[in-house]
């Protein structure tokens, strides 16, 4: 594979391509950008849809006030809990990061595990009908009386290639999946592949952190949950549903982790429950983001298994970006 991505003159700026750093959670993704930016100026730009929230840091694994402060980061702490954030509006957000980052002659460095916002810069919003919000408030009464599992239950009968890579408590990517097979009959991953024109101006590279040896992720992801619960996870749930405009069917709750803590909080289910559940959440999550990141075509895999995974990425991405040197 030909690492270096081939630029057109006549269509596109000869700037550096924007390196996409993505693995699953506990994939070290965090680690090695950190690595990275000791050798080359670059700002990160986050590719994660929980780290955009506010007073959400130990459940999300934000990096810290420190690691921050070591490099520019971009798309972290931009909204209120209470808040949503779309693809679309993270699609506008990092292509105007991007510019901005290399007018400043610095490297755009996307790094995360939200693979669908990859799938949207890189690609393009997929032409799909609407909200409708009758039909929404349909879907509302019958997860209220049935559970969102047997709503996923009844996607997987009309559209089981998405149902295969959603949660079944996942509510708000049930209830749209769902509600665009109501309003055109046809399956909403088929429709996905329908993309609207796109015409970026860079070229974007990924490279893919993945497991030669998923139980080795599998205890991290154990260990850094404890580690969490550890540093106060709870005591941040609760903060955030003190609150009391919060609620758990909102995007930021359903974050893993918070979802089963909230519940551990409202009496549903009991610490080791609460612990247990998280855990598997969040393998469940790995196994999700994996599926989306083998079917990236043309990118990089790097085990993220290897004791010198910083010092790999940091050599590939070196040689990569080596080739594109900024002149004034």
């Amino acid at each position: 594979m030909n690492l270096v991505t081939q630029h057109h003159a006549q269509d596109r700026p000869p700037y550096p391509p924007v390196i996409c750093l993505l693995g699953p959670t506990a994939s070290g993704k965090t680690a090695a950008a950190l690595g990275l930016a000791q050798h080359v100026p670059l700002e990160i730009i986050s590719l994660d849809s929980a780290l955009v929230y506010r007073e959400m840091d130990i459940g999300t694994a934000k990096p810290s006030r420190a690691e921050r402060a070591l490099v520019t980061h971009h798309l972290i702490d931009i909204l209120d809990p209470a808040q949503t954030y779309s693809a679309a509006a993270f699609k506008a957000d990092a292509q105007r990061l991007i510019g901005e980052i290399y007018a400043r002659k610095a490297r755009p460095l996307l790094v995360g595990g939200t693979m669908l916002y990859y799938k949207v810069l890189t690609a393009g919003l997929a032409l799909l009908p609407e909200a409708n919000p009758q039909v929404r408030a349909t879907l509302d009464r019958e997860a209220a009386r049935d559970g969102w599992p047997a709503l996923h239950a009844r996607l997987a009968t009309c559209d089981p290639a998405l149902a295969a890579r959603l949660a079944p408590n996942d509510a708000q990517r049930i209830q749209r999946a769902l509600e665009v097979w109501l309003l055109t009959g046809q399956p909403m991953s088929q429709l996905l592949a329908v993309k609207e024109h796109v015409n970026a101006p860079y070229d974007y590279l990924p490279i893919a952190l993945e497991p030669s040896d998923r139980s080795v992720l599998h205890k991290r992801i154990e260990t850094r949950f404890d580690a969490m619960l550890e540093a106060g996870f709870v005591a941040e749930v609760t903060r955030l549903r003190a609150r009391g405009d919060l609620h758990p069917d909102l995007p930021a709750m359903r974050c893993v982790g918070y979802r089963q803590i909230w519940a551990y909080l409202e009496d549903k289910i009991n610490q080791a429950t609460m612990r247990e559940q998280g855990i598997v959440a969040t393998r469940q999550l790995c196994k999700r983001q994996l599926t989306w990141l083998r079917a990236i075509d043309k990118r990089l895999v790097l085990d993220c298994c290897a004791p010198d995974l910083s010092a790999q990425v940091i050599t590939n991405v070196m040689r990569i970006w080596g080739a594109y040197p900024f002149t004034d």
